[in-house]
């Protein structure tokens, strides 16, 4: 019989995609937080090249990745509240991360703005599981 619908094509695709962005996503996480301690300590390996360059590509990736899994598997914003959810929760995610990180004026606020936004990122992935925009 084959497989006259593509399933298999699909499901293999499904699962490369999951495989990058759920790769991406403990990257991503870890080079925040890494990032973040620096910051704290006030490194200069947080001026580095690479320290600046490799999180866009990563996260870049991630947001391919992302984008990719709900085209694959026809999970559209709109109708799906968590993955509504998850794009709100990533905006305000960004945000803090940019004032954690790069924008915040005082050592108080940036490390108020970096503990914020690992808590939105819990909130993300407990989304991502639960597939609910309220998961606990």
């Amino acid at each position: 019989m084959g497989d006259p619908l593509g399933v298999r094509k699909i499901m293999s695709s499904y699962g490369v995609l999951l495989f990058i962005h759920i790769g991406t996503v403990f990257i991503s996480i870890a080079g925040f937080l890494t990032r973040g301690i620096w910051m704290m300590q006030s490194s200069p390996l947080l001026q580095q090249r690479w320290v600046r360059v490799a999180p866009h590509i990563n996260d870049t990736l991630l947001l391919v990745s992302a984008i990719a899994l709900v085209v694959v598997t026809s999970q559209y914003p709109g109708p799906s509240s968590w993955i509504n959810a998850k794009i709100v929760a990533l905006v305000v995610y960004i945000m803090l991360g940019i004032i954690a990180l790069n924008r915040g004026k005082t050592m108080q606020i940036r490390v108020t703005a970096w503990v914020l936004a690992v808590a939105v990122y819990i909130y993300m992935i407990l989304v991502a599981f639960s597939k609910s925009a309220f998961p606990v």
